[in-house]
């Protein structure tokens, strides 16, 4: 993606790392926004993901939409990835882990052990979000409604006004980055140092403009955007964000 990246205005700048990544830092505590849209706390060796929305294909095609289903295959074999290379002591499904109360039931057996891989060994924590409302039923973990982790606030749906240390996931934020020749879109975390929203971490999950009013009011000073290239993460401005 060749975008027009910026240095931050705030108080700190982003850094590259070696993985793709951008080094920050959210209220004060270290983060690696990783090219997958994962977030990994060092501080706790702490991996997070949101809205997985696992067996979202299969949802649809129950109400006759048919989309291949392979989505829940593809999205936990790159958590997977993530788990093997970072080897966390910690992972955090940050809400909407499934599409829906019944798609714990429609996993295939394969998925089911792919997900106990997940916990295998490490603390799991479902943070529950509006989909999921109810957690697991018969797989491994722990339920919260939030988690504190190095100082933040780890929950699913972002609460109103500013909240510094909040980390959520739930509004799918998606960046249209202008450039030379027109634009592209492309998921995206995005921070304005004091909090984060993550990208969806799910292969259907789709992405909301982070122009949209639902972004509106939660941020104190203009934010950045962390979009997800295909090699690296690109932090771009917010003059540089075009709606859709």
């Amino acid at each position: 993606m060749n975008v027009p990246s910026q240095t931050a205005t705030f108080s700190y700048a982003f850094q590259a790392s070696i993985c793709g990544g951008l080094r920050t830092r959210v209220a004060g505590a270290d983060a690696l926004l990783r090219l997958s849209g994962a977030l990994w706390l060092e501080a706790e060796r702490a991996l997070v993901v949101a809205d997985l929305h696992l067996e979202k294909g299969s949802a649809y095609a129950a109400r006759g939409q048919m989309l291949p289903p392979y989505d829940t295959r593809e999205t936990l074999g790159r958590l997977n990835q993530e788990v093997e290379v970072l080897s966390p002591s910690v992972v955090v499904l940050l809400g909407d882990t499934f599409h829906d109360r019944r798609s714990e039931g429609r996993l295939a057996p394969d998925d089911v052990e792919r997900l106990r891989k997940v916990g295998l060994g490490r603390t799991l924590v479902w943070v529950v979000g509006n989909h999921d409302a109810d957690g697991p039923r018969a797989l491994p973990g722990e339920v919260a409604d939030e988690l504190e982790l190095c100082g933040l606030t780890l929950r699913h749906e972002p609460q109103p006004g500013t909240q510094p240390g909040e980390v959520a996931g739930h509004l799918h934020p998606a960046a249209r980055v202008r450039a030379a020749g027109g634009s592209v879109r492309r998921r995206c975390f995005i921070t304005d140092a004091e909090r984060a929203i993550l990208p969806a971490f799910g292969a259907y999950a789709g992405g909301l403009n982070v122009r949209d009013k639902a972004f509106s009011g939660l941020f104190a000073r203009s934010p950045l955007a962390a979009a997800l290239g295909r090699e690296r993460v690109h932090a771009v401005g917010w003059r540089s964000l075009a709606g859709d």
